[in-house]
């Protein structure tokens, strides 16, 4: 498996009994290379505050995800700028050989589990993932509607079954 392009590792034997405040900012090449793989135009900004605790064999990563970033428009291929303040709360945990646990239902105060192996974590590539997950999926630039009209795609006010009862008001 290659590097993550964004790669901050924490050795777990550096951390002590209280939180350890870290800030982390990718640079102009680990920028371009997350880019392109998430498939962004670019990403101007990405930096990371974090406190990083100890909690036995967990590490416990709490903190805010800034970028910013330009992605193309669904409808119009055109850049649409995005600024992203993500708040994150994530626990590390040692990688498992066992059989995979059932799944269970998390309420949105709990935190992501992420495992990790040989002694650290690597909070880059866990914030990196934190940004894949904060992005707009269908960015739309504002002449998205347009440009949609255009090409000949109607709205959903003009599809489905309240449209067609809509086209035969006044008919019957």
């Amino acid at each position: 498996m290659s590097e993550p392009e964004f790669s901050r590792s924490v050795r777990i034997d550096t951390l002590g009994g209280g939180a350890r405040p870290m800030t982390i900012e990718a640079s102009e090449s680990e920028r371009a290379a997350l880019a392109r793989r998430f498939g962004l135009i670019g990403i101007e900004t990405l930096t990371a505050t974090a406190e990083v605790s100890r909690e036995g064999d967990a590490i416990l990563a709490t903190g805010t995800l800034n970028a910013a970033v330009a992605q193309a428009c669904v409808a119009s291929g055109k850049p649409v700028p995005g600024q992203i303040d993500e708040p994150f709360a994530l626990r590390f945990v040692p990688q498992s050989d066992e059989a995979a646990e059932p799944e269970i239902e998390l309420e949105e105060a709990d935190l992501d589990v992420v495992p990790y192996e040989s002694g650290a974590i690597d909070l880059g590539e866990a914030v990196a993932q934190t940004l894949a997950l904060a992005l707009d999926p269908f960015p739309r630039a504002p002449d998205a509607d347009a440009v949609l009209r255009e090409a000949g795609v109607i709205g959903e006010d003009e599809a489905g079954p309240f449209a067609a009862l809509k086209a035969l008001r006044g008919k019957l």
